[in-house]
């Protein structure tokens, strides 16, 4: 009795130890790392520090991007951490981003300001729940459906932002008006709740024969935005733009490919 005893304590010991594991515990890490980012993004959208809140809001996109990264490298995914994520992501490029903006510009349009910043959070949330949802279904983007539904929340804090980062690069206050912040959350917050497909860079596959030329393009990438650090962004946030309309054309031939290849294997022999 006693020795059937010791054992299952033996046994909880152990997985108490593989749940704090190294390889569970960096991908967390990172994650949590975001959302201190995001929170520091907020502290200094109070304090008035536009150029530090814009950094950190950079800090918690590569957070993002290493997490599920060191994840998947890992092979420690698991349902926590994607509800972790989404929490993380919900402060860091939800609540984060449009404090900016109101504190910076929407707060001259009073209650109007207000509101547009709640729309945008609201969007962020369902975009998320909805995220969430697709996970577990198994129906989110993937190596064989590089695609997100929608746009991702990374993604809209980085378009929103455009007109504090249009102001950083050309040293002008005009940009600081609201109409401007306005505008772009109503573009940015229905493409999040859509049904559009979006390009995610995490399942991008490169040939093999392009490979030498992206991490060539990534250096350099690298180099530009140490000496000129607004600029590479706005680029690479409107290079990003661009993709977009690419990428839905391309996900509608997958899907028209899918479609065809499924009838083709209903047809009767």
């Amino acid at each position: 009795m006693k020795k059937g005893r010791i054992n299952r304590v033996r046994r909880a010991a152990a997985e108490r130890l593989e749940d704090l594991s190294i390889e569970k515990i960096i991908p967390s890490a990172l994650t949590l790392g975001g959302l201190c980012s995001g929170l520091t993004a907020i502290r200094f959208a109070f304090e008035n520090e536009w150029h530090a809140a814009v950094a950190a809001i950079v800090c918690a996109a590569m957070f993002d991007a290493l997490d599920g990264r060191a994840a998947r490298m890992l092979g420690a995914d698991s349902r926590f951490g994607a509800q972790i994520d989404s929490l993380a992501d919900m402060v860091s490029f939800g609540v984060a981003p449009c404090m900016i903006l109101y504190t910076w510009s929407l707060s001259r349009m009073g209650l109007g300001g207000w509101a547009f910043a709640l729309i945008y959070c609201i969007c962020c949330a369902v975009r998320l729940a909805r995220f969430n949802i697709q996970a577990l279904r198994d129906e989110g983007a993937s190596p064989a459906n590089p695609y997100f539904t929608g746009l991702p929340t990374p993604g809209a804090a980085g378009i929103i932002l455009l007109p504090l980062l249009f102001s950083f690069e050309f040293h002008t206050v005009a940009f600081q008006h609201p109409i401007y912040s306005a505008i772009i959350i109503a573009i940015a917050s229905p493409m999040m709740v859509s049904r559009l497909p979006t390009p995610s860079i995490k399942y991008l596959r490169l040939p093999r024969l392009y490979r030498p030329a992206a991490v060539a393009f990534s250096a350099l990438l690298l180099c530009l935005a140490v000496y000129w650090p607004w600029s590479t962004l706005i680029a690479s946030i409107l290079i990003y733009v661009a993709m977009i309309p690419v990428g839905a054309v391309m996900a509608f031939e997958l899907q028209r490919q899918a479609l065809r290849a499924g009838d083709a294997d209903n047809l009767p022999d």
